[in-house]
C-alpha cells in the first residue's frame, strides 16, 4: 500500500523526501479513517444486532451483559489491533506504536473482564442461593487480583521486563502490601466465614447496638456489611466486626413463622379475692370459660368431700379464685385467637409479685412476623385483656394520676359535708 501511495506521488515530480513524508501522511490517514469506519461498523451496526437478537430471545441472564457494556468496551480492541497490524509500516516508530497499542488493549481487556465479572455477580443475583451465599466478596476479590496482575503487565511492557522479574521484585513489598490491604485480607477472611457458616445473609434483620445496626442487611461486600435501619439510615459495618462482636440475627423468627409476644400486666393484689358463688355462674355464661369452670367445680367439691372440708370457712379447703379464672380465660382465648401460632409455645404465667402488684404474663407467637402486622395483633389482644379485667373484679395496677387525686379529694370533701 505504501509503494503504491509512493509511486503515484512520484508521478508528480516532487522531491523523494517530501514524498517519503506525504506518503506516511496519507497512510497515517488511511489507517485512521480505517480505524473509525471499523469502530462505526462494530458500535452501529455489529452491536445493534447482537443487542437486538439478546433482548427478542427467551434468556434473561445474557441481558446483564448489555447492561454491563461488556461487549461495547470489546469493541474498543478493534482500533487497536488494526494499528497493531499496521505499526510494522513505520519502521523507525514501530517499537513505540506496537507498545503503545499493546497498552491500550491490556487496559481495554482489564476493564472488560471487569465488566464480564460485574454482570456474572448480576447474573447470580437474580437466583435465590444468591441470599444465603452472596459472593460479592469474592467477586471484589478477583477484580483485585485482576487489576494487580494486569498493572504488573503494564508496567513490564512499558519498561521491556520480563513480569515475572518484577512480581520476584514485589517480595520486598509484601509487608507494606499487606498493610496498605489490611481491611480487604480481614474482611475477605470475614466474609469467607459469615458464608460458610451462614451467619449472616442479604435480607436477614439484624441487631448490634455497639454499631447502632437496627435493620435488613441490604449488601454484604468484601471489607463491609450494609445495614438499612428502620429508620431508613444506613449503617455500614467492618465484616470483620461480625467475627469479634456479638449480633442478634432474627433469621430465625421469619423461618419458624412466629414472632414472640412476651409482655406483663399488673394486677392490684388488693383486688385478688376468692370466686364467690355469684360470680362462679356468671363465668359458666363466658364461652371460653364454661368448660373450665363446670371442670374446676366438680373437682374442687369432690376434692372437699373426700376430705370432710367444713364449707362454712372460705379458708378451708380448695376454692376458685378470680386471678386463676382469669388466667384460665387469657390462656383459652390465645388458644383460640386466629393469629396466634399453634405449633408453638403458648401460655400465661404468674410471676414474682412486686411494688407494682402481681406480674401475669402472656407468652406466646403470632402467626405472622411482619412488623405492622405484628404489632396490630399485640395491641388487639392486650386492648381485650385490659377491657375485660373487670369482669373478673380485678383491678390493673398503675401509679395514682391527677385524676386519681382529684377523685380522692372530690370522695372526701363528700364525706365531710355528709358528716
Amino acid at each position: 500500500m505504501m509503494e503504491w501511495i509512493r509511486d503515484w506521488l512520484l508521478q508528480f515530480n516532487m522531491d523523494p523526501d517530501t514524498v517519503t513524508t506525504l506518503t506516511y501522511i496519507v497512510m497515517s490517514v488511511l489507517i485512521i479513517l480505517l480505524c473509525v469506519v471499523a469502530n462505526l461498523i462494530t458500535k452501529k451496526i455489529v452491536l445493534k444486532i447482537l443487542a437486538h437478537v439478546i433482548k427478542r430471545n427467551r434468556f434473561t441472564w445474557d441481558d446483564k451483559l448489555l447492561e454491563r457494556k461488556v461487549f461495547q468496551r470489546l469493541s474498543h480492541l478493534v482500533p487497536a489491533m488494526i494499528i497493531f497490524h499496521f505499526a510494522p509500516l513505520y519502521l523507525g516508530y514501530q517499537p513505540l506504536i506496537e507498545k503503545a497499542a499493546f497498552v491500550y488493549m491490556i487496559i481495554v481487556i482489564m476493564l472488560v473482564v471487569n465488566s464480564f465479572l460485574s454482570a456474572l455477580h448480576d447474573i447470580y443475583l437474580t437466583y435465590e442461593i444468591s441470599k444465603v451465599r452472596p459472593i460479592k466478596g469474592f467477586v471484589q476479590v478477583v477484580k483485585i487480583i485482576l487489576f494487580f496482575i494486569g498493572s504488573i503487565v503494564l508496567i513490564a511492557t512499558l519498561l521491556d521486563k520480563n513480569p515475572l522479574l518484577l512480581l520476584s521484585g514485589l517480595g520486598a513489598l509484601s509487608a507494606v502490601l499487606m498493610l496498605i490491604f489490611q481491611n480487604s485480607i480481614l474482611g475477605f477472611v470475614a466474609g469467607v466465614q459469615l458464608t460458610a457458616n451462614n451467619m449472616v445473609r442479604v435480607g436477614d434483620w439484624i441487631e448490634m447496638p455497639k454499631h447502632n445496626a437496627d435493620g435488613d442487611v441490604v449488601e454484604i461486600t468484601l471489607t463491609t456489611v450494609k445495614v438499612q435501619n428502620w429508620d431508613k439510615t444506613i449503617t455500614m459495618i467492618p465484616a470483620a466486626a461480625f467475627i469479634t462482636d456479638s449480633f442478634k440475627n432474627w433469621r430465625g423468627m421469619h423461618e419458624t413463622g412466629g414472632r414472640r409476644i412476651k409482655r406483663s400486666i399488673y394486677i392490684d393484689v388488693a383486688s385478688i379475692r376468692f370466686c364467690t358463688d355469684e360470680m362462679i355462674e356468671r363465668f359458666k355464661k363466658i364461652h371460653y370459660l364454661k368448660d373450665y369452670v363446670e371442670s374446676k367445680e366438680r373437682e374442687i367439691e369432690e376434692y372437699n368431700r373426700e376430705n370432710n372440708i367444713d364449707p362454712s370457712s372460705v379458708v378451708n379447703g380448695r376454692r376458685m379464685t378470680n386471678i386463676g379464672t382469669y388466667r384460665v380465660y387469657i390462656q383459652n382465648y390465645l388458644q383460640n385467637h386466629p393469629k396466634i401460632h399453634k405449633g408453638l409455645t403458648c401460655m400465661v404465667r404468674q410471676l414474682a409479685p412486686g411494688e407494682y402488684g402481681l406480674p401475669l404474663e402472656i407468652y406466646c407467637f403470632t402467626s405472622d412476623t411482619r412488623w405492622p402486622v405484628y404489632e396490630a395483633i399485640q395491641a388487639d389482644i392486650f386492648d381485650h385483656i385490659f377491657a375485660v379485667a373487670p369482669e373478673f373484679g380485678l383491678r390493673i395496677f398503675q401509679n395514682p394520676t391527677g385524676h386519681d387525686m382529684r377523685h380522692m379529694l372530690l370522695e372526701e370533701g363528700a364525706v365531710r359535708e355528709r358528716g
